[in-house]
């Protein structure tokens, strides 16, 4: 009987698997922080055997090589996959034994990328699952322009052909166990669902309902930015990434803080958005560690720019180390715990910024009160429906757009509020005036047409 257990990186969208039998297992697109992996084999006491990479991938650094050279399994990665350490290259059709009766074979499926391969797990001549990486995901496939612009339009259509031939050669109660799509922007849409099967994705999968003509046209009308460290992530990923280093950064005081920020650095504070906006030290940026804390600073920082991080207490400082080390962030320059007290020089104070809702917004422009009303949602939300005489500056953008925020008392609002205090906290630093709402957008569309305009 075979086993699969989950290995779930939620700030980044994606998992890796561990499968196996009695004695030997294979790990499927491990993360970097391998511990997670060999965590669950020695309780299960299975050797890793076998490490698989369905791609090179563009959105986090990968554990492959490490994992293998600890384990001393073989390092398996599609044939056509450009990458500069020891592998053993993997064909369409290759069979891998993983434990008696347990069987690994490789299905070619290019899309997401030129090389992309699924791995099916046969259990006794049968398909037992199908791990498919960046491929079929649930309601959903991997973005296909991520490797070269010129090659997006070719890729897509490759994603509807491997999507077909998946449920083409695949039974219907075969589970479907992809890497991406829980929140990940390498899928091509949002996917909705913990679990499913070929035959859920034969009824619901844009790529298997639609034929490939209007495939393609809604799946590049549908795409938008690439987050900017997908950049870095391929190329570190086909050079071999550096073994994880989780031990603790340097311990900066007060005046190193000043000193950091003075440099231009940037200095991060991981607590709640709540305590931020209540106090912290002038100059710095709120990503809260319990968001999706590596996608955004990994996002949104100039690449290679030293970070300092400020946090709540140690396991917070440890466990936003991990999520940042995973997308290629990966020594702090230096780390402080407390709070701003702590943080800030002598005869300093914190700054602090109000918060409100979307009915205190109204509330204030129903005063006559001049406010800025800035959203920082994408472009797709933003389409959904806005607020009225609202700005409009992705998130991902306004660190290098600050300038065109028009003047007054800035009303910074998303879906939700974690990316409003994201950029609360940059205009803070900058000196403006601003208010954080802290809500969720459905409460805007509730007030009316008066306040939220459809695109």
């Amino acid at each position: 009987m075979f086993f699969v257990d989950t290995v779930e990186t939620p700030g980044l969208g994606n998992r890796g698997y561990l499968a196996g039998g009695r004695s030997t297992a294979v790990a499927v697109d491990p993360p970097r922080d391998i511990d997670r992996l060999l965590a669950p084999a020695a309780r299960r006491g299975v050797r890793i055997a076998l490490v698989v990479e369905t791609h090179v991938h563009n959105d986090y650094v990968t554990g492959g090589p490490e994992l293998a050279r600890l384990t001393g399994a073989e390092y398996l990665v599609p044939a056509d996959a450009r990458v500069r350490v020891p592998r053993v290259p993997v064909a369409d059709g290759d069979r891998t034994e993983i434990d008696d009766g347990l069987v690994l074979r490789a299905v070619a499926t290019p899309g997401h990328t030129p090389h992309h391969t699924s791995y099916v797990l046969e259990e006794g001549g049968r398909a037992a699952a199908v791990l498919t990486g960046g491929s079929l995901l649930i309601g959903a496939v991997g973005r296909p322009d991520l490797v070269e612009p010129r090659l997006t339009r070719e890729l897509a259509r490759a994603q509807h052909a491997s999507a077909h031939r998946l449920a083409r050669e695949l039974a219907d109660e075969v589970p479907v166990l992809p890497t991406h799509g829980f929140g990940s922007f390498c899928s091509s849409v949002p996917s909705e669902g913990d679990a499913t099967t070929i035959g859920r994705e034969r009824g619901a999968n844009d790529a298997l309902v639609k034929d490939v003509d209007t495939f393609v046209a809604d799946l590049l009308a549908g795409l938008e930015d690439v987050p900017a460290h997908y950049a870095h992530m391929g190329p570190v990923n086909a050079a071999g990434p550096a073994p994880i280093d989780l031990t603790p950064p340097r311990r900066a005081d007060a005046a190193e803080v000043a000193a950091r920020l003075a440099a231009g650095e940037w200095v991060v504070d991981l607590r709640d958005r709540t305590a931020f906006a209540e106090g912290h030290v002038a100059g710095t940026f709120n990503f809260e560690a319990d968001g999706k804390l590596a996608t955004y600073l990994a996002w949104l920082i100039p690449w290679g720019k030293p970070v300092t991080l400020l946090a709540a207490e140690p396991r917070q400082l440890a466990d936003a180390q991990r999520e940042l080390a995973r997308v290629g962030i990966d020594r702090p320059a230096a780390a402080a715990t407390g709070g701003p007290a702590d943080w800030v020089g002598d005869g300093e104070a914190p700054r602090s910024f109000p918060r409100g809702t979307f009915a205190d917004l109204v509330g204030a422009r129903e005063r006559g009160e001049e406010v800025v009303v800035l959203d920082v949602r994408r472009d797709s939300e933003r389409a959904g429906g806005h607020v009225a005489d609202s700005a409009h500056i992705p998130i991902h953008r306004l660190h290098g757009r600050l300038d065109e925020v028009p003047d007054g008392e800035v009303w910074v609002h998303c879906a939700s509020g974690t990316r409003a205090a994201i950029a609360a906290s940059m205009l803070d630093a900058a000196g403006r005036e601003v208010v954080a709402v802290d809500d969720f957008f459905r409460n805007a569309e509730r007030a009316g047409p008066t306040v939220v305009r459809r695109s």
